[in-house]
């Protein structure tokens, strides 16, 4: 289950010695809700990790060679990433502890770009889920699993997806690249079977 955490309202309020307002800052409703919902059920897929950057680091050099391997389960480390994952402890607060991706904008990928003989895993992405706006969770802290995340940026793509997918890849994943998060809380995300 994604659970939102509650939402905290803006508050306005005045310094009496300036006579300016200023503002707290708002925790965002978690977006992807209807209003008065409490939870959207957010299946896992596919979870990859790999222990080495194939692409990252690579900008101008042919890409590395490190498999991406799919994995029934994988721990998640509060502040450090997921275990085994070329981004475990890359460094300190770091905004890509694990990467999101949407099946659902996997399948328009491939129809769009008349692809059929590629896994999700080419993407680089950690979990693949379905049921998610994930661009919607940007700023949001959320749950997956039992494990809190904070969702910090797109996931943009790069030249390299047209190389790893097919060419009109990067293109097509303009503002839909997936999610990168930060690991809140430790736990173990799971697969589930379709």
């Amino acid at each position: 289950m994604l659970k939102p955490f509650p939402p905290r309202q803006e508050v306005v309020r005045f310094d009496r010695s300036q006579r300016e307002p200023f503002y707290l800052p708002k925790i965002r409703r978690f977006p992807c809700l209807p209003r008065g919902a409490n939870s959207q059920r957010v299946t896992i897929r596919h979870l990859y990790i790999s222990s080495g950057h194939n692409f990252f680091g690579h900008h101008g050099q042919p890409p590395g060679e490190h498999p991406f391997i799919e994995v029934p389960e994988v721990e998640c480390v509060a502040g450090r990433g997921l275990r085994g994952d070329r981004f475990f402890d890359f460094k300190e607060n770091y905004k890509g502890q694990i990467t999101f991706f949407s099946r659902e904008v996997f399948d328009a990928l491939c129809d769009a770009l008349q692809v059929r003989d590629k896994p999700p895993a080419v993407l680089r992405r950690n979990a693949i889920v379905e049921t998610a706006d994930l661009n919607a969770l940007i700023g949001s802290e959320f749950e997956v699993q039992g494990v809190r995340f904070r969702g910090m940026a797109e996931c943009s793509p790069c030249y390299w997806m047209n190389t790893a997918f097919a060419p009109g890849a990067e293109n097509f994943l303009q503002g839909r690249g997936g999610l990168r998060a930060q690991i809140l809380t430790n736990g173990t995300l799971r697969v589930e079977s379709q």
